[in-house]
């Protein structure tokens, strides 16, 4: 859309999309992460190193930007 100099305002609005589409993957991995690793994790007796790497999995999500 740049080479194709669109106007700066349909960029930056199909950015967002792909950005949103991005996010809702992301938190569909972290939904399969708590809902299978972690309880794993309680099963084997990992489940603080596993919640651990879950929060740094979020914190790097949330700083993008």
């Amino acid at each position: 859309m740049v080479e194709e100099d669109r106007y700066c305002i349909d960029v930056l609005t199909q950015i967002s999309a792909i950005q949103a589409a991005l996010d809702k993957v992301a938190l569909g991995l972290l939904d399969d992460h708590v809902g299978h690793c972690m309880s794993h994790g309680r099963n084997e007796g990992r489940e603080d190193e596993v919640r651990t790497e879950m929060m740094a999995a979020v914190g790097r999500l949330m700083r993008r930007g």
